[in-house]
């Protein structure tokens, strides 16, 4: 379970890289906490990263080592982030090696959830995002280019 430290720096993450796209930084939702919580225990548990069937925006992350692993809120965000290198400003729209990428940016998304589960060697990351992003539709409202 994520601490209230952790929380907020994966909230200062998003809206750090939100900013530079001229877009509104999120607030962090209790409700998409909890429901990110339980998908990352699921996560754990089952060993295999898949997305839930929810109706919210939905990024995950996975590290795992022979060491320990000691994550802080930025790790995830940050390679999410890094997407940006592959993104296709001159044709928006989605694309699987973008897709966490324009989920952190989208303009339309607003709350914020964060659940971490860890065995020590073995970390899931789950970001629940309200409203979605990567819908179908308009990318271009969306996902704005660098300011």
């Amino acid at each position: 379970m994520a601490s209230e430290s952790v929380k907020q720096e994966y909230l200062e993450t998003h809206n750090a890289y939100r900013a530079k796209h001229n877009t509104p930084p999120l607030t962090l939702s209790s409700e998409l906490n909890a429901i990110a919580q339980k998908w990352a225990d699921h996560l754990l548990a089952q060993k295999a990263m898949q997305h839930s069937d929810t109706k919210d925006g939905e990024n995950i992350y996975y590290m795992g080592s022979s060491r320990t692993i000691t994550l802080t809120g930025k790790e995830a965000v940050d390679s999410w982030y890094s997407e940006i290198k592959d993104y296709q400003w001159s044709s928006p729209g989605f694309s699987s090696n973008t897709g966490h990428f324009t989920q952190v940016v989208w303009k339309g998304s607003t709350e914020l959830g964060l659940g971490v589960a860890s065995d020590g060697n073995t970390v899931f990351v789950v970001g629940q995002y309200r409203a979605a992003g990567n819908m179908q539709g308009d990318f271009e409202g969306n996902v704005l280019p660098l300011a």
